[in-house]
């Protein structure tokens, strides 16, 4: 079983499906409504970008860096905000995050031309990691020990869910009300959080001790630096293949465009499922599972070699592709939680740090094979290499666990 860190909350004592249980579903459904309006919001830039760019006047190449700008945002924000919101209660760091969130998609809505919408998206950006790492902490707080991987992972959901039912909802929205509406419609969800994590979220005073010097320490620990790497090469192969997705579909297994959304909806489905399962083996096993995630990631990527020639089973590989990836995601925000000691603020925040590294890493290497005339299945051989990096990271980790125990034996 594994036990995180204290979070500075009052642990339950009853079972886990006892009382306490029950009472924390709410809020962490309120919690996980966050999560679906952040996932939303950031992948529904990728399918309304032709028109985005029209709006405001920019080709397609420039309008990109909308999706760069909100990347940068999380990369940044997830350790400055953790850091310098340690010291505030939980409750109202997440109640502020979210509305910084829904002001950054208000002014995205607004924007009257391409620099000010630029500025929009990153400052929509900021709040990400640092709500993912605060909901994550109240989840965990709210449920017995046995139980705090599938607290976690059920905050996650939100995300995986919003690429099922949240993005096809606004893109739809988007192109035929206008792309601005998509936003404003991130916004209205964004409001329905707030209002939800005030009314259900109890409060949660933050952890005794904390402080910026005490957060930027977990910097310095290498499990924590370790846990991170693992996390931006190890996930970075699965976006190496998915960045490419539509051309492997027409290209490679012979499909037509239409067929392109059959495969998305595969990888959202994926998703869902993997990040469910990845906290009830995070409860029963947090290091084999998140190094069980990596291998079997690193194997089905491989496969796609093969299985990209034709539709069947690209959808199949596609759906295993993402459960993995999810139950990845999943344990590594546990595991940072557990590595981080002290500053788990610090720590649960900068995996959306590491993941969105991750993104750009997997993309621009999967784009230089490509470019290099090895076609649209190499990046999937070029994801499998970056998942077995991964868990030689993992492996390190692993090897230091073991020497910083030795010490501590009879």
């Amino acid at each position: 079983m594994n036990t995180l860190a204290t979070t500075g909350q009052p642990t339950p004592t009853t079972r886990p499906d006892g009382p306490a249980s029950r009472r924390a579903v709410l809020p962490i459904a309120a919690l996980a409504l966050g999560s679906f309006a952040i996932g939303t919001n950031e992948f529904v830039s990728m399918g309304l970008l032709p028109e985005i760019t029209r709006g405001v006047g920019v080709d397609i190449p420039t309008g990109g860096h909308l999706i760069s700008a909100y990347a940068l945002g999380v990369v940044i924000g997830a350790p400055v905000i953790a850091a310098l919101g340690a010291r505030l209660p939980r409750r109202r760091l997440a109640l502020g995050l979210m509305a910084a969130f829904l002001l950054g998609n208000a002014l995205t809505a607004l924007a009257p031309e391409y620099g000010t919408l630029l500025v929009a998206r990153l400052l929509a950006g900021l709040p990400h990691g640092a709500y993912f790492g605060v909901a994550s902490l109240i989840a965990a707080s709210l449920v017995p020990p046995e139980i705090r991987g599938r607290a976690v992972s059920s905050v996650m959901l939100g995300l995986a869910v919003a690429n099922v039912a949240g993005v096809p909802a606004a893109t739809w929205l988007g192109q035929h009300l206008g792309w601005r509406a998509a936003y404003w419609s991130v916004a209205v969800l964004a409001g329905l959080t707030v209002l939800s994590v005030l009314l259900l979220v109890p409060s949660a005073p933050a952890s005794p001790g904390a402080g910026i010097r005490t957060e930027l320490g977990a910097l310095r620990r290498p499990q924590v630096l370790l846990t991170l790497l693992t996390g931006v090469v190890g996930f970075g192969g699965m976006f190496a293949m998915y960045s490419y997705i539509a051309p492997t579909v027409t290209d490679v297994a012979g499909a037509s465009s239409s067929f392109v959304p059959v495969v998305l909806l595969a990888f959202g489905i994926g998703g869902v499922a993997g990040t469910a399962l990845g906290g009830r083996l995070a409860d029963r096993a947090l290091f084999p599972s998140l190094a069980g995630a990596g291998l079997a990631m690193a194997a089905v990527l491989a496969l796609m070699l093969l299985a990209a020639h034709s539709a069947a089973s690209l959808v199949l590989a596609v759906l295993a592709t993402a459960a993995a990836g999810s139950v990845l995601v999943v344990c590594l925000q546990l595991r940072l939680m557990e590595v981080a000691g002290d500053a788990q603020m610090l720590g649960a925040a900068l995996n959306h740090s590491a993941l969105n590294l991750a993104n750009a890493l997997g993309a621009w290497l999967g784009g230089l094979v490509i470019a290099a005339g090895e076609g649209y299945t190499a990046p999937s051989l070029v994801g499998a290499g970056l998942s077995v990096l991964g868990l030689a990271t993992l492996g390190a980790s692993a090897v230091l666990g073991r020497r910083e125990r030795r010490p501590a034996a009879p």
